[in-house]
C-alpha cells in the first residue's frame, strides 16, 4: 500500500522543513488527515494478520482521534478489516470515574470504535477510574507489564494538549515517566470544563501512560487541528525539547511524525515566515503578510520600511523582483487603505473600484448567520448596527438554540416567573406549578454533565432565545427578520453533537431562497473549543454550493467574521470596519442583551475575560495594528475575509 503519510514527509520541501524537528505531514483537513492515518493503521492491522502476529495499537481519546475511529469502523464495515488480531491500549483516564459516566473514556472508545468493530472485549485495556487510591500503583505496574507482555506498542495515536501535554503528561513530566497517577494541570481542567458542564466538577487526578512508555512505540502519530493548536504546535515541532512541553519529547523518537491540517500547521515557519528558510514564489497575498510582519518585527509604519530593512530580514529576493522598498510599500499602503470602509453594505452613488463592497444594489438584503445566538453581537455588532442604520434589509439567523451554556438556577428562575406571573394575573395553571416541581426535582437529582430533561432544555432555548431578540431589537433589526433556525446537529444536550445532517443543510438552503440575499456573514472563527462554529460554517457552504445555480447567487458575496475565540490577522483583511467610541459601546449593550452569559458563561474556555471584553480588546487591538502600519487612527475595528465560492 502507498503510505500517503510518507509520501507527505518525503515530498516536503527540505529548505521549508529547516526548522522542524520532528517529521510533519500538513494535510488540506482534518478529514483527509484522519483517513490517512487510519489507513496506516489498517496497513499495520493487516500486514501483522498475514504474518500470524497481534497487532498493539495505543489509544487516544479527545476529539482530534474521532474521525480515524470512524474510518477504521468503515474499513471494518466497507472493507473487510478484522480486529480479531488487535490489543489496544487507552492512553488515560480520569481519576476517578466511573466507565459508564458521559465523560469516561471507556465510555468514549466504545461509542467511537469498540461497539462497531469486531475486537475481542479482553484484548481491550483502559485504565481504571474506579480503583481506590492504594490500588493505583500496582495497577499502573501491571498495565506496563501487560503492554511488554503484548510485545510493545505498534502504533501510538496521540493529541496535543494546549499546555504541550501528551496523554495526561502534564509539564514536568520526566522523559523516563511510565505509567501513574498524575494531578490535572489548571489549562487542562479549564479545557475540558464544557465536557463536565463547569471546571468545579472536572476531576483533579487522571492515570497516565507515561512520557517513556509513549516513546516506547515502535510508530508515533501526533495530531492536531484547527487554529488553537498551532502556537503549541510550533513549540513542539520547532522548539527545544524541554519538561513544560512534554511533547517535545518526541523530538528524540526515530520513527514519530505530526499529522496536521491546514489551520494547526499556520504558525510553523514554513507557513508563517516562509522567506526567512528559502526563497519565495511572490504572489500579492504573501507580499502582503511579510510586509505586515516586517512592520511589526520593526515596530514601523509601512511606508518607513527601507530596502535594507527587507534585506536584513530575509526578504533580499523580493526586493530584487519588485523593489524598491518604496515601490512595495506603497503597493501594501494601497491594499491596507483600501480594506477600510465605514460602509459595510456598500457606498450608493460613489465609485467602488477600490471598495471591498459594491454600492449597487443599495440598499442590499443582508442575512447575518450566528452559530450561537449571541456570536452575532459578539462577533459584529457594531457592523450589524451600522448596516441597520444605513438602511439595509438585515436578516439575523440564529443556526442553534444554545440551550446548553444555560446555568441550571437560570432555568428554574424563569420557570418559577411564569408561574409567578400567572399568580399575579389571575391566570393560575395547575400545570405551571406542576412543571414547575417538576424541573426542581429533576435537578436535584441531576449529576454533573447529565442530559437535560425535554422541558429543562426547552427553557434553556427559550431563554436565549428572548436575549438574541433584546439584542437584535436593541441593534434594530425587527422581530420578522430574526430565524431561529435550531439545526438538529445541536440538540442532544450534550456538549458532543452529531455529525451534519441534511435536515441541517435543507433549512440553510431554504433560508437563503427565500432571503436571496445580497450579502452573507458567516462566523469563520474556526477555534470555537466545541466545534458548533466549524459545523456552522461547513453548513452554509454546503448550502450555498446546492444554490450555485440560483439566479441571486452570482450577486451575493459571503463575508466571514470572526471574535468570538480569535480574530483574523491584519494581512489577512479584506474588510475593515472602523467603529467609533460611541458604536463600540452600542455593541457593549447589545451584548449585554444575553444575560445568561454575562459575567460567568458557562463555557468561557480557557480565557477568562468575558466575550464582551475579549472582543473589544480583539477590536481595539486591530484598530491598533492598522494605526502603528501608518493608517488612520480609530477607537476599534471589525476585520472579515471575503469567500470566494464562486469561479471569479
Amino acid at each position: 500500500m502507498k503510505s500517503i503519510i510518507s509520501e507527505q514527509l518525503n515530498t516536503a520541501d527540505e529548505r521549508l522543513t529547516l526548522l522542524e524537528k520532528i517529521p510533519t505531514a500538513i494535510f488540506e483537513d482534518s478529514q483527509s488527515a484522519s483517513v490517512a492515518v487510519a489507513r496506516e493503521i489498517a496497513h499495520t492491522i493487516r500486514n501483522k494478520a498475514t504474518k500470524g502476529e497481534q497487532c498493539v495499537l495505543g489509544l487516544a481519546t479527545g476529539s482530534t482521534p474521532v474521525k480515524v475511529y470512524e474510518e477504521l469502523v468503515r474499513l471494518h464495515r466497507k472493507e473487510n478489516l478484522s480486529f480479531q488480531n488487535v490489543i489496544t491500549f487507552n492512553l488515560d483516564e480520569y481519576f476517578p470515574m466511573q466507565p459508564d459516566s458521559l465523560q469516561s473514556y471507556v465510555r468514549f472508545m466504545h461509542e467511537h470504535l469498540f461497539d462497531h468493530v469486531d475486537i475481542p472485549a479482553n484484548q481491550i485495556h483502559i485504565p481504571d477510574g474506579t480503583l481506590q487510591e492504594e490500588e493505583v500503583e500496582k495497577f499502573c505496574n501491571e498495565y506496563e507489564k501487560k503492554i511488554q507482555d503484548a510485545g510493545g506498542i505498534d502504533i501510538q495515536l496521540l493529541g496535543i494538549g494546549k499546555t504541550g501535554h501528551i496523554g495526561f503528561n502534564e509539564p514536568g513530566s520526566r522523559r523516563d515517566s511510565k505509567s501513574r497517577l498524575i494531578t490535572l494541570d489548571k489549562v487542562t481542567r479549564t479545557d475540558a470544563a464544557s465536557s463536565f458542564f463547569g471546571e468545579e466538577y472536572v476531576p483533579r487526578r487522571a492515570i497516565t501512560m507515561g512520557v517513556g512508555t509513549i516513546l516506547t512505540a515502535d510508530r508515533i502519530f501526533l495530531m492536531a487541528w484547527g487554529e488553537g493548536k498551532a502556537p503549541i504546535i510550533r513549540e513542539a515541532v520547532e522548539g527545544n525539547i524541554t519538561e513544560t512541553v512534554p511533547a517535545t519529547y518526541l523530538q528524540e523518537h526515530p520513527n514519530a511524525a505530526v499529522i496536521l491540517d491546514e489551520a494547526s500547521a499556520e504558525q510553523l515557519t514554513r507557513f508563517k515566515t516562509p522567506w526567512v528558510l528559502s526563497k519565495c514564489e511572490w504572489d500579492d497575498k504573501l507580499i502582503r503578510k511579510a510586509v505586515v510582519w516586517l512592520c511589526r518585527k520593526l515596530d514601523k509604519p509601512v511606508l518607513k520600511l527601507t530596502d535594507e530593512d527587507y534585506n536584513e530580514h530575509g526578504m533580499a529576493d523580493l526586493i530584487t523582483q519588485k523593489g524598491p522598498a518604496y515601490n512595495i510599500n506603497i503597493k501594501v499602503f494601497n491594499e491596507l487603505q483600501h480594506t477600510i470602509t465605514g460602509w459595510p453594505g456598500g457606498k450608493p452613488n460613489e465609485d467602488d473600484k477600490y471598495r471591498p463592497e459594491r454600492a449597487e444594489p443599495f440598499p442590499k438584503r443582508c442575512l447575518i448567520f450566528s452559530p450561537h445566538p449571541d456570536d452575532d453581537v459578539i462577533s459584529m455588532g457594531g457592523t450589524l448596527i451600522r448596516l441597520v442604520d444605513h438602511g439595509h434589509d438585515v436578516h439575523i439567523a440564529y443556526q442553534t438554540s444554545g440551550n446548553i451554556a444555560v446555568f441550571d438556577d437560570e432555568a428554574v428562575r424563569f420557570a418559577d416567573f411564569v408561574t409567578d406571573y400567572a399568580d399575579i394575573f389571575g391566570m393560575k395553571d395547575e400545570k405551571a406549578d406542576a412543571l414547575l416541581n417538576k424541573i426542581n426535582d429533576f435537578l436535584k437529582q441531576k449529576k454533573p454533565g447529565e442530559v437535560d430533561s425535554p422541558e429543562i432544555k426547552i427553557i434553556k432555548g427559550l431563554i436565549r432565545k428572548g436575549e438574541a431578540k433584546a439584542a437584535g431589537r436593541y441593534c434594530g433589526v425587527p422581530d420578522e427578520n430574526m430565524h431561529f433556525m435550531n439545526m438538529p446537529f445541536y440538540e442532544t444536550g450534550r456538549v458532543k453533537k452529531k455529525p451534519l445532517g441534511q435536515k441541517d443543510i435543507d433549512l440553510t438552503v431554504e433560508l437563503l431562497r427565500k432571503i436571496k440575499p445580497h450579502q452573507v456573514y458567516v462566523a469563520g472563527d474556526l477555534s470555537d473549543p466545541h466545534g458548533t462554529h466549524r459545523v456552522c460554517l461547513k453548513a452554509v457552504f454546503e448550502a450555498l454550493e446546492i444554490c450555485k445555480e440560483d439566479d441571486w447567487i452570482e450577486d451575493c458575496f459571503v463575508w466571514m467574521y470572526r471574535g468570538a475565540w480569535q480574530e483574523w490577522d491584519v494581512n489577512e483583511i479584506e474588510m475593515a470596519v472602523p467603529l467609533s467610541p460611541i458604536e463600540l459601546k452600542r455593541k457593549r449593550r447589545a451584548i449585554f442583551k444575553h444575560q445568561s452569559q454575562k459575567d460567568r458563561p458557562l463555557f468561557p474556555g480557557t480565557d477568562t475575560r468575558e466575550f464582551w471584553q475579549r472582543s473589544e480588546d480583539r477590536n481595539r487591538e486591530t484598530a491598533k495594528i492598522y494605526d502603528d502600519l501608518g493608517l488612520a487612527e480609530y477607537e476599534a475595528i471589525e476585520g472579515f475575509v471575503r469567500y470566494q465560492f464562486l469561479d471569479e
